[in-house]
């Protein structure tokens, strides 16, 4: 089969390969779409509610490469909700001395 069809052999490999380390590391990669909504939720509203900066500077602040489905900034509760691959996460402001800070989540996502 190597002799015949090299190339088939090393994707074989390569997508064997992937599937180990992707088992050996599976509690970090599904730790990841978490991430996306918190750092965005975090840092928006301690760059925002903080630092005191404008919505528009701090909205291009957390841009990133992975696109968020939702983001919604309650100015008047000083709380900002951020959706990104799947997880809904909130920061809140909770006061000068402490800033901002994740909110537990209540249920998780349909």
């Amino acid at each position: 089969m190597i002799k015949r069809h090299p190339l088939l052999f090393v994707l074989t490999a390569l997508l064997v390969l992937l599937a180990l380390w992707s088992w050996q590391n599976r509690t970090h990669l599904a730790a990841f779409p978490g991430i996306v909504g918190a750092y965005s939720a975090k840092e928006y509203c301690s760059c925002r509610y903080v630092v005191g900066n404008p919505a528009e500077y701090c909205a291009g602040y957390v841009k990133q490469y992975l696109p968020l489905s939702d983001f919604l900034d309650d100015a008047a509760r000083k709380r900002v909700t951020a959706r990104g691959l799947g997880s809904n996460q909130t920061a809140a402001w909770t006061g000068p001395r402490e800033g901002c800070q994740l909110q537990p989540q209540a249920d998780p996502l349909p």
